[in-house]
């Protein structure tokens, strides 16, 4: 138990606070070299579409200076980084093993000179106040042991007129679609991380920690108690997904 006796989520079980960060990058460790494969695997490839719509809401420019928050083997960053070739991103993860597989990509990319990869946690950013134009964290918040506190750094990393998009896994409006995705989630997805990462476990987490993360509305009230204003959000294939938008004015 944590000294504070303070408790989060881990999937569907209950930690003390300071632990989960080990077991999360131990979930990830483990399956860092199979984890871009497995993201096409379980989505059908729809994640794809999922981060070219948080480009398209981004709008990338030259001269921006990107952070991209668990953004682990860089599909986010390279993503912007295409979009504006006078740009700049910082990659920061928990995980080194994924950031490994990161940096090979982008030296498969020619993408390695405008990148930086940084290991650091989200509630404490290893950067100095207002050094970024844009914020991004993909399909990551949800591990975080305190959004709020993640939500809150990212602000203070933010210049003014700086923004943050959020995207990850939410909850389907429609009772009954949300019943036949928690189905395929909790029955499939857990399947095939034993056949493709050959790690049920990692992957029976990933879906539970789905089912814990705030609703589209409850997130939007986070990311305003943080400070940002303007605060929108988009679903993505009718809430299987959303993006979350915000701005520091």
């Amino acid at each position: 138990m944590a000294e504070d006796g303070r408790t989060t989520h881990f999937g569907a079980r209950t930690v003390p606070e300071d632990e989960k960060a080990g077991m999360v990058e131990g979930v990830f460790s483990s399956v860092a070299s199979r984890y871009d494969v497995m993201n096409d695997v379980m989505s059908g490839g729809v994640h794809r579409l999922w981060k070219d719509a948080m480009m398209d809401w981004l709008a990338p420019r030259d001269g921006q200076r990107l952070l991209d928050v668990a953004g682990g083997t860089g599909d986010v960053a390279f993503r912007f980084l295409r979009r504006a070739p006078g740009a700049s991103a910082v990659v920061c993860d928990l995980t080194a093993p994924m950031l490994e597989a990161g940096r090979r990509r982008a030296e498969a990319e020619a993408l390695a000179d405008r990148l930086d990869w940084v290991v650091g946690d989200a509630m404490s950013l290893p950067f100095e106040d207002a050094g970024f134009d844009r914020y991004t964290i993909s399909f990551g918040i949800r591990n975080v042991t305190r959004p709020e506190d993640a939500l809150r750094e990212a602000f203070r990393v933010l210049k003014p007129g700086g923004r943050l998009m959020v995207l990850e896994f939410s909850q389907l409006p429609n009772p009954l679609l949300q019943r036949l995705y928690d189905l395929y989630s909790f029955n499939v997805i857990p399947r095939m991380g034993q056949v493709v990462a050959r790690d049920r476990d990692s992957y029976q987490y990933l879906v539970e920690s789905i089912r814990n993360f705030p609703d589209q509305e409850r997130f939007a009230s986070m990311i305003r108690d943080a400070g940002f204003a303007q605060v929108r959000y988009r679903n993505l294939s009718q809430g299987i997904a959303a993006l979350h938008s915000g701005w520091k004015l």
